[in-house]
């Protein structure tokens, strides 16, 4: 594992499904407590921020009425090693030109960049994915497909690695998701100790049923 701290961005928006952005939240704030208790003193892999459209301390009003802080605004966030783009109901930043810009220009400068659920279609949206293997939530697959005819979108699949650009699908899928990118980032026992310390079955195979994926 490299000693360098990753910068891990996650976005907030109005309708943003709670656990979409938690979940992610969650396993890489924990494995930062975990690798820091395992090798005390050692630089945190992860440095977990969020980030939202609107002026400094507006609250996010995510889906169901949770409210969110986000710590940086779009127009004064640093730059991500890893973006996270949450699902949801994605209406609001998907008719939001600052957000797509947003989305466009931090995963030009990431490692990797990531969507859970129905962030899928933000990454379609800002161009971050156009010909590309993805997935969402399975309510959506048809959806997507019917939006943006060009992408590959697989089903019956937990997340789909292509090295920068990783996709889950709905909700708690995205876990298995980041823990799946704390094992690439930082190492596979890292990932492993998180999944414990969250007291969470990771489902490490990212098509565990192969008779239902496209």
């Amino acid at each position: 594992m490299s000693g360098a701290t990753l910068r891990v961005l996650i976005l907030a928006f109005d309708g943003v499904e709670a656990l979409d952005f938690a979940g992610p939240f969650e396993v890489f704030t924990t494995a930062s407590r975990v690798a820091q208790r395992l090798r005390p003193g050692s630089a945190a892999p992860f440095d977990v921020a969020s980030v939202a459209e609107g002026a400094p301390g507006q609250p996010v009003q995510a889906r169901a009425g949770l409210q969110l802080l986000a710590q940086h605004t779009l127009a004064a966030s640093p730059q991500a090693d890893v973006l996270i783009v949450p699902g949801g109901v994605v209406d609001a930043p998907l008719a939001s030109p600052d957000t797509l810009r947003w989305i466009a220009h931090q995963a030009a400068g990431a490692q990797v960049t990531a969507s859970v659920c129905t962030g899928a279609f933000l990454l379609a949206a800002s161009g971050v994915v156009t010909t590309d293997a993805v997935t969402t939530h399975w309510e959506d697959i048809a959806d997507l497909r019917a939006r943006f005819p060009a992408l590959d979108v697989r089903e019956g699949v937990r997340w789909v690695d292509n090295g920068r650009i990783v996709s889950s699908a709905g909700i708690s899928a995205g876990i298995d998701m980041s823990l799946h990118l704390v094992a690439r980032l930082a190492g596979a026992e890292l990932a492993e100790r998180t999944a414990r310390q969250m007291d969470y079955a990771w489902t490490h195979n990212p098509n565990p049923n192969p008779t239902t994926s496209a």
